[in-house]
């Protein structure tokens, strides 16, 4: 099997990642990582385009020096609560002589699962196919190559607002580069962080970003639900700047090297020196004094997930809780979850050297999930690449490219057929 090449942009509040990663026969090898911080991004909202653009190019400058690159292609991963999940049916007969399913009767079923009446200011963003039925044989996962006459899918349509999914095509489109997929987060992470078997019997998933978290939960082997809370890193970053009177940059510090969640096993012992607005000299404080202001707010988050699973309709999780995202790299918060919610708990951290960090497991998902479900689908989705040179300009044709097909794969982009419309 070929090596093929692909690039992930995941734009988060508190900064956007970048991922360059090779597959080959399976395995996943990462190339080169960018990551700069995120300025015009809100509660997992875009609010100021310009900033966020220049958010996008420090990151993929980073992670094209890493390569020697220029990065041409990205796999965009979509997030908020403005996303529904709608049950949907489509059926199509099998369009070849020798009656063997192949890509484009997949492609098919699926373009007829869509037909569905939905609101013009929401858009389709893809449908995740739950089983196929081949005559009257179900529970299949990949049709392909099978023979049958009669092709049927059941699956869950992805929606979003046009305006919020705009938006995220028009600051790629502005930062020069191309959208070869869009993927819905909660898969992205569903991809890394949980095992086939805990989506089969029921897991959720909590992605605790810096000012958002994510519920994703998976049950039957597809994703059931998926719901963004406004609450994360930031707001503790917020409390203890307020609660010590530092500034914002200082108190990201101090909860970054000496924050700790769980105030029962804080360190007494361990004196922080702070810098105080308004005074010139130092202070300090105890790991305890700042647990006792990070605690109370963590207790919040959880409070508001166990509220917002019993009124999506869950009440356990037989696989229990999975925690990821940038703040759960905060001591103590594995301990608190414990503490809190109904199950067991544990953390995913991808398996990758460089990304070995929850902040990075939504960057390797889209990756993952692209690679899987847009080959069954007959849709090549690797990145296309120039070599750097002083005058190559972003936007050229790529002097490489891993996947090939290119004119093919521009006439059959999904990105372009969707949304169109948005940059008339």
């Amino acid at each position: 099997m070929s090596s093929e090449t692909y690039v992930s942009l995941d734009i988060g509040t508190s900064s956007v990642r970048v991922i360059i990663a090779e597959l080959t026969n399976g395995s996943m090898n990462i190339l080169g990582v960018g990551n700069a911080p995120s300025k015009g991004v809100r509660k997992g909202v875009i609010v100021d385009i310009d900033e966020t653009v220049q958010s996008i190019r420090c990151a993929i400058d980073e992670a094209e020096r890493m390569v020697g690159v220029k990065i041409q292609q990205v796999v965009v991963g979509v997030n908020g609560s403005h996303v529904e999940l709608t049950p949907c049916h489509g059926v199509v007969a099998v369009s070849s002589s020798d009656r063997e399913i192949g890509h484009e009767d997949v492609q098919r079923v699926l373009e007829a699962a869509q037909v569905l009446s939905i609101p013009p200011e929401r858009e389709i963003i893809d449908v995740l196919p739950k089983q196929f039925i081949v005559d009257g044989l179900d529970e299949i996962t990949d049709p392909r190559g099978m023979i049958g006459v009669r092709l049927e899918v059941e699956g869950t349509m992805v929606t979003g607002s046009k305006t919020v999914l705009h938006n995220l095509l028009r600051c790629v489109e502005r930062a020069g580069l191309e959208v070869a997929d869009i993927c819905l987060q909660s898969l992205a992470t569903g991809a890394v962080a949980v095992s086939k078997d805990e989506k089969r019997l029921g897991v959720c998933v909590l992605d605790i970003g810096g000012g958002s978290t994510t519920i994703s939960v998976f049950e039957q082997g597809t994703l059931q639900a998926t719901m963004v809370l406004p609450v994360g890193g930031d707001h503790i970053t917020n409390d203890l700047a307020i609660g010590l009177r530092m500034t914002t940059e200082e108190a990201e510090r101090v909860k970054c090297q000496h924050g700790h969640a769980f105030i029962d096993e804080a360190a007494r012992e361990e004196i922080v020196t702070i810098e105080q607005v308004g005074d010139d000299e130092k202070q300090t404080v105890t790991q305890l004094e700042l647990a006792r202001v990070i605690e109370p707010r963590l207790e919040e988050l959880f409070e508001l997930v166990a509220k917002e699973l019993v009124r999506l309709g869950f009440k356990h999780f037989p696989s229990g809780f999975v925690l990821t995202g940038g703040t759960v790299s905060l001591p103590g918060v594995l301990e608190l979850a414990k503490d809190m919610l109904n199950g067991t708990v544990r953390t995913a951290i991808p398996n990758y050297i460089g990304v070995r960090e929850p902040t990075y497991t939504v960057s390797i998902g889209l990756i993952q999930f692209s690679h899987k479900y847009m080959h069954m689908k007959g849709r090549e989705v690797a990145a296309a690449f120039a070599q750097v040179t002083e005058d190559t300009p972003r936007g050229t044709t790529a002097s490489k490219q891993p996947s090939g097909k290119q004119a093919q794969q521009k006439n059959e982009s999904k990105v372009k057929k969707m949304f169109k419309s948005l940059f008339e």
